[in-house]
């Protein structure tokens, strides 16, 4: 007899008057069983007391420590899963995603208010710093505004010259340029915010140069607001509230770096940029967008035709560059520039006559 079987037929004789020993006799149970049923008031759930082996069981061991090499930071489900699977696992993504909950706490999750831009319109930047020290490692992260569609580059060091050099690969890779580009206080794009007055800020002249070089619009988020810049902060990692360590941090990175770890080996330049291209190419922008519940490669292929065109890679001098104040909203052409900054270092000359006319005067000084 089933246990809400053997509930129901004690709460019933106990109705009918039954005393406990007629009842134990008539179910054929203890006495303190009977007693133990009719103090319940729902009937019993019924639980296995030898839990059966899940398929997960094997590969508990090797979740562990895979956490483990990752810590403080985590690796999603996603990517374990498909791990696993190469290592013969056979059950599903649910079950795992539940051991995966009782092996890391769960973030509180904070609202976001989110704001779309339109095709073409703006693209948000930011550097990722993963690692200090002898061997630095960092991350130029590009996101569009429309397609969500990224750009990542791993490099040594966050110099200006760097930062230019990144932006020409993105837009190469996007197809074209944004009208707009969101920064934060980076020092490589403002040197000093309002300095000139509300809004007139302090470029970095030689990437102010660049800029106006490629026909794109800088703009600054709000001071200690970097979640207006929130689709590229959200994907490189930076808002870990909301995101617990982001796209890019906990979907490519950790996984790699934990994974060379354990090999004794550390993530370098050259197999970060290796990796995060095919990475790019056959995960991140291939995945469904959360918020748009597109690809961004798919978004991306109808927002390029609204991008500028490429120009010429920029050859600007950033040594001889000196800080400026952007006033325009509309970039200026960069021929103009090169003719101004001619006329102002052009050396001044004057007719023969002048110069002669100076050496007489000079000679007649000396003979008086």
């Amino acid at each position: 007899m089933k246990p809400n079987e053997v509930y129901v037929e004690i709460q019933l004789l106990s109705k009918h008057g039954f005393s406990l020993r007629r009842i134990a006799a008539e179910v054929g149970c203890a006495v303190n069983t009977v007693r133990r049923h009719l103090a319940l008031e729902a009937v019993p759930k019924y639980e296995r007391k030898v839990k059966r082996a899940t398929k997960l069981a094997a590969h508990e061991g090797y979740l562990r420590e895979r956490q483990t090499a990752a810590r403080p930071n985590s690796i999603p489900a996603s990517v374990l899963y498909c791990e696993i699977v190469e290592r013969g696992y056979q059950g599903g993504l649910s079950q795992l995603r539940t051991f995966m909950r009782s092996l890391r706490p769960v973030l509180p999750v904070e609202p976001e208010v989110r704001f779309e831009t339109a095709m073409g319109e703006q693209l948000q930047v930011d550097w990722v710093e993963f690692r200090k020290g002898v061997t630095p490692l960092h991350a130029f992260c590009a996101t569009m505004g429309y397609s969500r569609a990224s750009y990542v580059e791993f490099v040594s060091d966050m110099k200006v010259a760097t930062l230019i050099g990144c932006h020409e690969r993105a837009f190469v890779a996007f197809g074209g340029v944004p009208r707009k580009v969101l920064y934060d206080n980076m020092k490589t794009v403002v040197i000093e915010r309002d300095m000139y007055g509300d809004g007139q800020h302090r470029y970095h002249a030689g990437f102010l140069d660049f800029a106006k070089h490629s026909g794109f619009i800088i703009k600054l988020c709000q001071p200690y607001r970097a979640k207006t810049k929130g689709k590229v902060e959200r994907f490189n990692g930076y808002l870990r509230r909301s995101c617990f360590n982001g796209y890019l941090r906990r979907s490519f990175y950790v996984p790699l770096a934990s994974r060379l770890g354990q090999s004794g080996l550390q993530l370098d330049v050259v197999t970060a940029n290796v990796e995060v291209a095919h990475w790019l190419r056959q995960v991140a922008n291939e995945r469904v967008h959360g918020t748009t519940q597109e690809k961004p490669a798919a978004r991306l292929a109808t927002e390029a035709p609204y991008l500028q065109m490429l120009g010429a890679p920029w050859r600007g001098d950033i040594a001889a560059a000196r800080p400026q104040a952007a006033k325009l909203e509309v970039p200026v052409p960069r021929p103009a520039i090169v003719v101004e900054r001619i006329a102002q270092i052009a050396p001044a000359q004057h007719p023969l006559a002048v110069y002669e006319q100076l050496l007489m005067n000079v000679k007649q000084g000396v003979s008086a």
